[in-house]
C-alpha cells in the first residue's frame, strides 16, 4: 500500500473514532442531563426553603461566660430537614459543646439554605463588623457539586471565607462535603459522578483548610457508612438532606473537633 493510501486509512480512522467519541460524550451528557431531571423531581422541595431558627442561647441555666459560636454554609448548615430547631445541626452543636465546656453557648446561624461556596462572602458580610466568635463552623459544598462548579473554584471561595474568618480572629472548623453517593433517589450512573466529585471537592477542602490555618474534619469518613448504609433513618422527607437523626450523627462527629478548637483558643494556643 502507498504512502498517500496508508495516510488516508489512517486520517479516515481517526476521524471515524473521534466521530465515535463524540458521539459516545453527547451521549453521555444527555443520560446524565435527563437523570439530574429525574432526581430533581424525585426529591422535589418538601422540605420550603426556610430551615428552623434555632438562633439563642443554648443551656442558659449553666453559668459561666457564654461561648459564641457561628455556623455557615448551605442547607445541610442552617439545619433543613429537622423538624424543631433543637435538631438543626447548629443547634446539636451549640448544646454538644455547652455540655462539654459546662458554659452557655450563643449560636448565630448565618448559613442559607441553598448556598454554594461563593455565597459565604456574602454570609461573612453580614455579620456586624464587631462579632467575634470562639469557633465558627462551615459546612458548604453540596450545591457546588450538583451545579457541577469547578473543585478548585469552590475551595478558593472557602479558602477566602477562612482567611476573613480568621483576620476577624475566629477560628474555623470546617466539615468537608458529604458523599454525594448516599443519595437514592439520584439514578445510576450520576449517583457514581456525583460521589466522585463530592469526593474531589472534600479532599480540595481539606488541603485549603489545612493551608489557611482551619481544621478539617470529613463527614465522608466520619458519617459516610452510616448514610449509605441506613438511607431511610439518615435522611428526612425529602431523601436529600439530613433528619433529626442524620443532623445529630453528623454533629457528633464535628463536637470533638470544635471543642478542641474553642479550648485551645481559650487556652492561647490557637495561633489566629
Amino acid at each position: 500500500m502507498s504512502r498517500s493510501r496508508i495516510a488516508l486509512t489512517v486520517g479516515a480512522a481517526l476521524a471515524l473514532a473521534a466521530a465515535v467519541s463524540f458521539g459516545v460524550a453527547v451521549g453521555a451528557r444527555m443520560l446524565l442531563t435527563r437523570q439530574a431531571a429525574v432526581a430533581r423531581r424525585r426529591i422535589g422541595k418538601p422540605l420550603g426553603e426556610l430551615a428552623p431558627r434555632s438562633d439563642r442561647v443554648w443551656r442558659k441555666s449553666l453559668t459561666g461566660e457564654i461561648v459564641e459560636l457561628l455556623v455557615l454554609g448551605d442547607s445541610i448548615a442552617a439545619g433543613l430537614g429537622a423538624d424543631r430547631r433543637k435538631d438543626t445541626l447548629g443547634a446539636r452543636l451549640a448544646k454538644g459543646l455547652a455540655t462539654r465546656l459546662g458554659r452557655p453557648v450563643r449560636l448565630r446561624t448565618a448559613a442559607i439554605v441553598g448556598s454554594e461556596s461563593s455565597a459565604l462572602a456574602e454570609q461573612i458580610d453580614g455579620l456586624p463588623g464587631d462579632y467575634v466568635a470562639d469557633v465558627a463552623v462551615i459546612v458548604v459544598g453540596g450545591n457546588d457539586v450538583t451545579h457541577r462548579i469547578p473543585a478548585s473554584v469552590s475551595a478558593e471561595h472557602l479558602r477566602a471565607a477562612i482567611t476573613r474568618l480568621r483576620a476577624r480572629g475566629i477560628p474555623v472548623v470546617v466539615g468537608t462535603c458529604p458523599d454525594l453517593g448516599a443519595l437514592r433517589p439520584v439514578p445510576q450512573p450520576l449517583r457514581i459522578l456525583g460521589s466522585q466529585m463530592s469526593r474531589q471537592l472534600a479532599a480540595a477542602q481539606a488541603a485549603v483548610a489545612e493551608r489557611s490555618g482551619a481544621t478539617a474534619v470529613s463527614l465522608r469518613s466520619a458519617v459516610g457508612a452510616v448514610f449509605f448504609d441506613q438511607p431511610d433513618e439518615m435522611f428526612g422527607v425529602d431523601r436529600f438532606h439530613p433528619s433529626a437523626l442524620g443532623y445529630r450523627r453528623t454533629a457528633e462527629a464535628l463536637l470533638p473537633v470544635v471543642v478542641a478548637t474553642v479550648e485551645g483558643r481559650r487556652a492561647g494556643t490557637d495561633t489566629v
